[in-house]
């Protein structure tokens, strides 16, 4: 019985297979498909009655690609490369069986085809793309640390060019319909009503049961292996694989490789040199990593997978947003381009429509790429309303307060917003680094006040981390997971602390990086190094567009706050010195630890030598990578030890898409993991003795290592 595909045959003898997993809203590449796949192509090719295959999807896509919940397993259950080969094999086998089959083979794809789905669709003889469904057609393999491996590296080449198979499966870039109809990838488009029946009718008209690259002096369009032109995408896709990987991600190497040699030899041949490059990847860390944080935990994040149950699912109708800066005019874009009605208060009017003119900035840019249109434009823009009167946020379903980092500014702006807003308001601060208890003292309804936490900018960056206060309700988290969803961004939830997650561990990037300055390393040295282990940006380099002049008045309050005399390290002397002696405060003021000359591109400062001078030997570059990840690891760790962080997918999560930790790593706790717990304490241990008590480890970590308890278990 086959329970994912129905199979049906009409009067002319085209056998209809309807590709149609129960219970699921996507189609994916699981191993029940594959065999139904299998049997079903046999059973028609077998039939001297049917002329013909025709596939097709029940749902609303074809095939999303494959069963990503499955593999990113495969490494922690212990498989080896030639089992993961196999598992490449195997489906390479069965599309294989369907170019071969004997019988013509057409693919109604009346909705998007990704990865193992496209591959299936490649397969296919002929290809009929629906154009009114939006679907896409793409190879997203690469970005979660693995290659296509059931054919996709060979066919894509062979049937349009290394070039443009290169921006597919290199640079995972999608295609719609009329560029996948333009460059060769498929035949025909179509409405979707009407897919099945062209195929139909290519069946019965033509029906070519022989792939190109099976007859007999086939050649790769644009020319082959030996074409200038191909020598010369390959020599620079190198050159872009050294830049953008850093030689830390397998998957875009791998993947060239096998288009390279497979390419070289037989299409048969080609498929298997795929499948061992596959089989390297699967086995490795870096997949499981990157499956597993990019895919799994992040769709578990954006379905609210930590929202709390039982409370009625909400959206904001009106938001008002207290301040319009960089932060503020961020937040009013993307939550006018979510159709929400947006109340935008400053000091003065001129302020806060210089805000609402950061979209129309936005607006204006995406009006020229052609993602939106003039009527769209002025539609968003009529959301925001700019104001000085704060009786304007009446009837707000939410507040962000997005002011200055300042207690008692924060302070006054809640209680004038908290005069004027319904009862049922909630009340979000967005502050990065000033607890949320502290905060929400002044609140007369401290269960309604939580943190909401974004990144700059706004528009790109996609993590908002939620900071509960002492005091904030579960209905206050929900809701505020509601409009995260509803702007479509992923949210974290941490515990109040200084700093809370991301402040706090990226600060120890920064200050590591400044604290290697203070050592006498070289400048370019700690920058480079940082890119080269996956960061980014360097240390000082952020530090300046952060701000030096903010990281120094953060210093300054945090050593109040508890009682300490600053500056507390040579890190903080450091900055001290450069705002203080030096007045060079950051990117914001044309200065710091890098000249920002305006008609040339920022360069280090050629002072900085004089005023924090360079050591005659030089530390090993590869110590100072990892430093700087161990620094953030280590720091993630003692926010779960202190109850900060709750869930491990959450400090994945958080790392990757709020401050930049390298993806390939999975994720700061992710690294630990991969590193080996046991192998990680031993290397914070080494570190403490070589550059301080910063590097030491809590009993509480080191009681784990000797147990060998991961932080995924």
């Amino acid at each position: 019985m086959n329970n994912t595909i129905q199979y049906s045959v009409d009067p002319d003898g085209i056998a209809l297979l309807t590709i149609d997993l129960p219970g699921t809203s996507m189609n994916v590449l699981t191993p029940e498909l594959k065999e139904d796949l299998d049997t079903l192509v046999g059973q028609a090719a077998a039939d001297d009655a049917i002329r013909g295959i025709v596939l097709t999807s029940g749902k609303k896509a074809f095939i999303a690609g494959a069963d990503i919940k499955d593999m990113v397993t495969a490494y922690d259950r212990g498989i080896s490369v030639k089992e993961a080969a196999e598992f490449s094999s195997s489906l390479n086998r069965t599309l294989r069986r369907i170019e071969t089959c004997g019988k013509p083979v057409a693919a109604a794809i009346n909705g998007l085809a990704l990865g193992g789905g496209l591959e299936v669709c490649l397969a296919c003889h002929y290809r009929v793309l629906a154009n009114d469904t939006g679907a896409v057609l793409g190879f997203p393999e690469v970005n979660i640390g693995l290659l296509p491996g059931a054919g996709g590296t060979q066919r894509t080449p062979r049937l349009i060019g290394f070039r443009n198979a290169a921006m597919m499966i290199l640079q995972c870039r999608n295609q719609g319909a009329e560029e996948a109809l333009k460059i060769g990838l498929v035949h025909e488009l179509a409405p979707a009503a009407q897919v099945v029946e062209r195929a139909r009718r290519w069946i019965l008209e033509h029906g070519d049961p022989e792939q190109p690259w099976d007859k007999k002096g086939f050649k790769i369009p644009q020319g082959g292996l030996t074409h200038p032109d191909t020598a010369q995408t390959f020599m620079v896709g190198n050159a872009l694989l050294a830049k953008n990987t850093r030689h830390n991600f397998p998957a875009p190497i791998a993947a060239q490789s096998a288009m390279f040699e497979g390419c070289a030899t037989s299409f048969d041949a080609g498929l298997n040199i795929e499948s061992q490059y596959f089989g390297l990847l699967l086995a490795g860390p870096v997949a499981r990593n990157m499956m597993r944080t990019l895919f799994v935990s992040k769709g578990r994040a954006d379905k609210l997978a930590r929202r709390p149950e039982g409370i009625e699912k909400s959206s904001v109708r009106k938001l008002g947003i207290l301040g319009a800066g960089m932060m503020g005019a961020g937040i009013a874009y993307v939550s006018a381009r979510a159709g929400i009605e947006v109340v935008l208060l400053d000091t003065s009017l001129e302020n806060a429509q210089r805000g609402r003119s950061h979209s129309e900035s936005l607006l204006k840019k995406a009006i020229e790429r052609g993602q939106s249109s003039i009527e769209k434009a002025e539609r968003l823009l009529g959301l925001i309303t700019p104001t000085t009167d704060y009786s304007d946020l009446d009837g707000c379903d939410l507040v962000i307060e997005a002011v200055f980092e300042n207690m008692a500014l924060k302070a006054d702006v809640t209680a004038r917003a908290e005069a004027v807003i319904p009862g049922s308001c909630v009340f979000a601060s967005n502050t990065s680094t000033l607890p949320i208890t502290g905060l929400a003292q002044v609140s007369v309804r401290p269960e309604q006040f939580i943190g909401l936490h974004f990144f700059s900018p706004v528009d790109k960056m996609p993590l908002v981390e939620i900071i509960l206060g002492a005091k904030t309700s579960e209905e206050t988290i929900a809701r505020s997971m509601d409009f995260i969803q509803q702007i479509r961004k992923t949210p974290i939830v941490v515990n109040d602390s200084r700093g809370f997650y991301t402040s706090r561990v990226f600060t120890t990037f920064t200050s590591e990086g400044i604290m290697m300055l203070a050592e006498g390393v070289k400048p370019a040295l700690i920058e480079n190094a940082a890119k080269m282990a996956g960061m980014p940006v360097g240390p000082l380099a952020v530090s300046d567009e952060v701000s030096l002049e903010l990281a120094y008045k953060i210093g300054r309050e945090t050593a109040i706050a508890l009682e300490q005399d600053y500056p507390t390290d040579a890190s903080q002397e450091v900055v001290r010195k450069m705002v203080e002696d030096l007045d060079r405060k950051g990117k914001r003021f044309g200065r710091g630890f890098y000249d920002y000359p305006e008609s040339a591109t920022k360069h280090l400062w050629p002072g900085l030598s004089e005023h924090f001078p360079v050591s005659d030997e030089q530390p090993d570059f590869e110590e100072l990578k990892k430093r700087l990840l161990v620094i953030q690891a280590l720091e993630s760790a003692r926010c779960f030890e202190e109850g900060v962080l709750t869930d491990v997918e959450d400090g994945d999560i958080g790392s990757i898409f709020g401050w930049g930790f390298p993806a390939y790593t999975g994720g700061t706790l992710s690294y630990i993991d991969t590193l080996g717990i046991r192998e990680f304490v031993a290397e914070c241990d080494r570190m403490t003795e070589a550059y301080g008590k910063r590097f030491k480890v809590s009993q509480w970590l080191r009681e784990r290592a000797d147990a060998r308890q991961l932080f995924y278990g």
